[in-house]
């Protein structure tokens, strides 16, 4: 077909293949500097470049993380990835971002930056979910804090633009994943832009990015302008709003899911105009203070020849516009609608691609990529890590690394769906599975070459534990599914849960010579083990290290349903397979349960409710987890808007309660921590405006004391054996499922 050039310089925009079966990973022709051979450490400084024999780097990859030569470590992985393709890769691991200087260390890369704030969100790794700055960063030499700047995608990228501004400049990781569209901000509570665009990045990667971020590689590297490069699943650019090209159905959003009155017919081959009354401002609001997504202006020089209209149902050559940035702005409603459709639109089986206006400008997304194939996994797992953090920061301590060292990936995805975590949106639904020879190959040579291996394999999982090989049992089923969990209201009916093949695996792990012990540290999905009682059984046996943690989140509907979390009776059932199996392997073992407060859908009565629960089950929190409303997320939209974009909108559909407030806050994280006597008095307080004033005082059914103690004085103690502590990592990111540059 031929190329359709823009208005913005994007040309040969063509749709996106529509087979699903792409070319391996490994297929391409490597680059001429595969003549320099493997790097011991991907270099850092010139004097590594010049004892490997560099004048220049073809890729110089920016991370807000510490270099670690690890595959669960993005910058790691996706170097070492690019390398295998034959291409010379740097990493500028924290630099100081005051100034264009650091940047230009490694001198100017040959075909592009590759730029990341790291395996977290530098958002979410600096505050707290009460906006509070943390002090410490797990991914910094010696857990100091303040190593890397706020937003640090946008301000990385603004940096290599000063230093090389003629290098392509790619964007990826998590931060920039989930910031692909316009998003609620919650540090700023406000609606900001989509990334690409604050960051003046030529492409975003997004999701699962290696097929991505390898073809973009060669591509530049054969000559390729950046500009020409719109056609890779997985990637989000920007072109001149108007120009959506003639080969593509245009779909206006509220033709698929309708939030009020339906508008009048679109013609699906006339791009949106700007209506606005100048670029960047917001439609006037209605009488009823809505806000009206803009109607798109006849435009007679973009319809499609007949030839090039696409089929009925050809989701290669079909966009669907969401509304505009200045829209889901000032409408909750239209933000709800553009989060839903976002999420609709996620399954690679049958994604079609999304248009955001902003101003005179669209942000492009194509489909999301398509999951990795085993043989793909295990070579990219496979590759010549050093598994060590790089020799520049001496003995540093990186508790990130000391956290996975001993620890190995099986496989990466969840279907789960929880609205809360970013998971399934960057790693995608789809069960990416390792070989189990791939599997004990590295904990053989984990065993042989990292330091301080005591024959303990801390864990082996991944963003689960227990969805290792678990998938659809009907691939067409699969691809067609648009459900965003497999696992709620209950289990479906269509996907596979037998644990054997996982079983087997930790058996032959458990043989390695020289490995004393396997841990699962990866979160049980517990609704799931509990349809296998031989998993239990192997799992209490051999597996836990008196502790289990486990993620229940709530005991009520409300809030459970706006999680998509199961009820608290798979819960139960769970812990009583789990308590069996113990008992009968003879070992003495505990449930750590997480649980959130104040997550969308959660009023006061819920979070009483799950307080009184963890007393009669004589559970106590240590540390709890306040929701945090991250980038893109389902929860997010509903924190935001107070909107449930689970169904349909309707303006005058289910509104979800929202905890926003601090004091609200504050409260219903007190619930949790029922047993502390600093929260005493605001208990006492809310109890008594509640109409609950029974439940003060000292008996075994009431939740907090009728009298403060005195100063100095010790708190009597739950029944023996019955105080266990809930800790938290930092939500949803956490080191042993890191995001990558893709």
């Amino acid at each position: 077909m031929p190329a359709a050039a823009d208005s913005a310089g994007r040309a040969g925009f063509v749709p996106i293949s529509p087979h699903l079966v792409p070319p391996t990973l490994f297929a391409r022709r490597k680059h001429w500097a595969e003549r320099f051979g493997i790097a011991p450490v991907l270099p850092m400084s010139r004097a590594e470049m010049d004892t490997l024999g560099w004048d220049s780097c073809d890729v110089i990859l920016v991370t807000g993380d510490a270099y670690v030569d690890h595959p669960s470590f993005g910058m790691a992985l996706c170097g070492r990835l690019l390398e295998s393709q034959g291409f010379r890769v740097g990493i500028i691991a924290q630099p100081d971002w005051r100034s264009a200087q650091p940047f230009r260390a490694l001198g100017r890369p040959t075909v592009m930056w590759g730029v990341t704030a790291g395996n977290m969100d530098s958002m979410v790794n600096r505050y707290t979910a009460d906006r509070r700055l943390r002090h410490d960063d797990a991914y910094t030499p010696d857990g100091a804090g303040g190593q890397r700047p706020d937003r640090a995608v946008i301000v990385y990228a603004q940096r290599c633009r000063e230093a090389f501004p003629d290098v392509p400049l790619v964007v990826g990781g998590i931060e920039a994943s989930l910031r692909r569209i316009a998003h609620y901000d919650y540090w700023s509570d406000k609606v900001r832009r989509a990334i690409v665009l604050d960051a003046k990045a030529d492409l975003l990667v997004y999701g699962n990015g290696e097929r991505a971020i390898v073809e973009i590689a060669h591509r530049l590297a054969a000559g390729e302008a950046v500009e020409e490069i719109a056609d890779l699943r997985g990637t989000a650019f920007v072109r001149a709003s108007g120009t959506t090209p003639p080969a593509f159905t245009e779909i206006d959003s509220r033709e698929i899911d309708t939030p009020g009155p339906l508008a009048p017919p679109v013609n699906p081959y006339v791009p949106y105009a700007d209506t606005t009354a100048g670029a960047g401002c917001a439609p006037e609001a209605g009488p009823s203070g809505t806000v009206p997504m803009p109607r798109p202006a006849p435009s007679p020089t973009l319809i499609a020849p007949a030839s090039l209209r696409p089929r009925r149902g050809d989701r290669a050559r079909t966009v669907i516009r969401l509304p505009d940035f200045e829209a889901v702005v000032a409408d909750p409603v239209l933000y709800a609608h553009a989060s839903r459709l976002l999420h609709v639109e996620s399954n690679p089986g049958n994604a079609r691609a999304l248009v955001q206006r902003h101003g005179d400008r669209d942000v492009w997304l194509n489909p999301p990529p398509l999951p990795l194939s085993t043989p793909e996994m295990d070579r990219l797992y496979e590759l010549p890590y050093t598994r060590r953090p790089h020799p520049l920061y001496g003995e540093a301590k990186i508790p990130a690394y000391d956290m996975i060292r001993f620890s190995i990936t099986i496989m990466r995805g969840c279907f789960g769906g929880c609205t809360f975590c970013s998971i399934t949106e960057h790693e995608g639904r789809v069960i990416q599975n390792r070989s189990e020879a791939s599997v004990l190959r590295e904990i053989g040579q984990v065993r042989d070459t990292v330091p301080g291996f005591t024959g303990v394999i801390s864990d082996i999982g991944g963003p689960t534990a227990n969805m290792y090989r678990l998938a659809c049992k009907s691939p067409a089923v699969e691809a067609a599914c648009r459900l965003p969990s497999c696992v709620y209201p209950q289990i479906c009916p269509n996907l596979g849960t037998d644990h054997a093949p996982l079983i087997d695996l930790y058996r032959r792990a458990r043989a390695v010579p020289g490995v004393k012990k396997v841990l699962v540290a990866s979160g049980v999905r517990y609704d799931l083990a509990a349809t296998s009682p031989a998993y239990v059984r192997e799992l209490a046996t051999h597996h836990v290290g008196g502790y289990l943690k486990i993620a229940p989140e709530h005991t009520e509907d409300g809030p459970l349903s706006k999680m998509l979390k199961p009820g608290i009776g798979s819960f139960e059932k769970f812990k009583r397979l789990f308590n069996e199996a113990s008992e009968k392997a003879g070992k003495k073992q505990y449930l750590i349960p997480y649980f959130i407060a104040s997550h969308p859908g959660t009023t006061d009565r819920d979070m009483l409710a799950l307080a009184r629960w963890l007393k009669r089950n004589r559970y106590r929190a240590d540390q709890v987890q306040t929701f945090l409303p991250s980038p893109m997320a389902t929860a997010t939209a509903m924190y935001h808007t107070g909107r449930n974009p689970l169904r349909k909108l309707r303006r005058d559909g289910e509104i979800v309660p929202v905890a926003k407030g601090a004091k609200t806050r504050r409260l219903h994280k007190a619930f949790l921590r029922y047993h502390d006597p600093a929260n005493w008095p605001l208990l006492r307080q809310a109890l008594r405006q509640m109409g609950r004033a029974d439940l003060i005082g000292n008996g075994p059914d009431q939740l907090v004391p009728l009298r403060q103690p005195a100063a100095g004085a010790s708190v009597a103690a739950s029944p023996k054996g019955s105080t266990f502590r809930t800790q938290h990592a930092r939500p949803t990111q956490h080191p042993r499922r890191p995001p990558r540059l893709r």
